[in-house]
């Protein structure tokens, strides 16, 4: 009997390390991907702007050649890293194609550009291999042709020193992740663990059949199971109870982990959906920078604007992102005290008069209205739902806030006279990048990610909101927290 209790503890410790095998393998191909491609943009953006330094230098000694004197002795450039020869060709080595050499500032005709490696020993190290490499363009002005010869020695040790501290950087976060989603996924996978009891119970039971054939069609079924079959379900002959229980458990544990992992994977295609438009932006700005704003003041402030207003976006949504995320994994520690929750509320209208000029800002406060919560975490989700109020509220209009001790539980209001909630969109005004009108969203800003962030701030206090809505005469958000003292934890959300 010992024998078949090991064994089945060794059955579902295979069964729950090749879950956790494939699904890291899975997220870990998603992390290298994302590195390869970040890697390939900063390797061309540095080897163009390593191009682009010396074009601008070569263009400077262009300028002296084409001064109007015949001493020569002008084309000792005063940087040494460039070397100029008369009458000489040396355009051999590595060609850069014709459409990288359009891009570069050195504009004269037909100029020939090109990698050199001078001849060396084989035996030589890597970095003194660098010091090696050279840069020539040649052209030809008054009939005349020129080489200029530029070592990228310098700037290819600086670059190489450059890209090992971020490749270290790229490692020390996948270790990271490689740890931080085992961790995550055995918890998801924990109840396999409970089910090891089940499975010695089952042994007993099935101790008498001739062959444990039942048995392992169910080991099969499961070992087949992966991160693309998650929607796979096992089915067991309804004659065995025990293993009909047994398939049912697992089916529901399949069902929480899919529902799991399917979450997680529509969070990381909206975050990618969200940051698509941005840089979508950004790039047709810089394009537009290039093709005309050198020459259009007015286009390229613009232009700056644009870019600024986009990256703040980004900034701003990153850390909505990164926010949800550290709260996905339980690592935000809440600094409870107790407080008024009149003060809080002072400060954020306060700052929000500052800000704001074209909207009033009415208070009714019945102080004191004690409550347990971490100061800065309140502060920020009552400010979401006045910020809210703010982009749905027409100029000159009110925005109203009340606090009152009802039953033991403080009411803390946020109303205005804005656009309204439609009926069918309440349900779903927490989930992460909701918007109930797009139109709408793109005119006032913001990510969807705001009342999310608030909703689970709240439900962390044991707190929940009441809201009542009319689409064009306004929305009024209640958020309800236990009184300081108040010991009732039978606290629900409500909407």
């Amino acid at each position: 009997m010992n024998r078949k209790n090991g064994s089945s503890t060794n059955f579902t410790t295979k069964i729950r390390s090749s879950l956790v095998i494939k699904l890291n393998v899975g997220m870990l191909g998603r992390l290298l991907s994302g590195f390869l491609a970040i890697n390939i943009l900063i390797l061309l953006m540095g080897s163009f702007i390593i191009l682009w330094k010396v074009e601008e230098g070569v263009q400077d000694i262009i300028g002296i050649i084409e001064l109007p004197t015949d001493n020569l002795e002008l084309i000792n450039y005063r940087n040494n890293n460039y070397q100029v020869l008369v009458g000489e060709d040396l355009s051999k080595g590595i060609k850069l194609p014709k459409d990288i050499q359009k891009k570069l500032p050195v504009k004269i005709l037909d100029a020939k550009r090109s990698i050199n490696i001078l001849k060396h020993d084989k035996e030589l190290r890597l970095l003194e291999k660098v010091d090696l490499v050279k840069y020539t363009i040649g052209f030809t002005i008054d009939g005349l042709s020129y080489q200029t010869i530029y070592s990228l020695g310098s700037d290819l040790r600086l670059f190489i020193y450059l890209f090992l501290i971020i490749l270290i950087f790229e490692l020390l976060i996948l270790i990271g992740e490689i740890g931080k989603g085992s961790r995550m996924i055995r918890k998801t996978l924990k109840p396999l663990t409970d089910l090891s009891e089940t499975a010695k119970s089952i042994n007993k039971e099935v101790s008498s059949m001739s062959d444990g054939t039942n048995i392992k069609d169910l080991a099969g079924a499961i070992s087949n199971i992966d991160a693309n079959k998650l929607d796979s379900r096992i089915s067991i002959d309804s004659s065995q109870n025990e293993l009909k229980d047994l398939a049912t458990a697992i089916n529901d544990m399949l069902n929480r982990i899919n529902d799991s992992y399917q979450s997680q994977v529509r969070f990381v295609s909206d975050a990618s959906h969200e940051l698509r438009t941005p840089i979508s932006v950004i790039q047709g700005y810089a394009n537009l920078l290039d093709r005309w704003g050198k020459r259009d003041e007015k286009t390229m402030e613009e232009s700056i604007d644009a870019i600024k207003t986009e990256a703040e976006n980004m900034k701003e949504l990153v850390e909505q992102l990164l926010f949800l995320a550290r709260g996905d994994n339980e690592t935000i520690q809440l600094h409870k005290e107790v407080l008024d929750a009149c003060e809080i509320v002072d400060e954020i209208i306060r700052e929000a008069e500052l800000i704001d000029k074209s909207h009033k800002f009415e208070m009714d406060l019945i102080r004191p209205a004690y409550i347990n919560a971490d100061r800065q975490l309140l502060k920020q989700a009552i400010r979401i739902l006045v910020d809210n109020s703010i982009k749905y509220t027409p100029s000159g209009d009110k925005i109203f806030l009340r606090i009152i001790n009802k039953d033991g539980y403080i009411h803390i209001t946020v109303q205005d006279s804005g656009i309204g909630i439609d009926p069918e969109d309440l349900p779903y005004i927490f989930d992460r990048f909701y918007r109930s009108d797009e139109s709408r969203a793109r005119e006032t800003g913001g990510s969807g990610l705001g009342l999310s962030i608030a909703k689970w701030i709240i439900e962390r206090h044991g707190a929940y909101f009441e809201i009542l809505s009319r689409v064009d005469i306004g929305t009024r958000i209640t958020i309800i927290f236990p009184a300081a003292g108040n010991t009732d934890s039978e606290v629900t959300v409500q909407e």
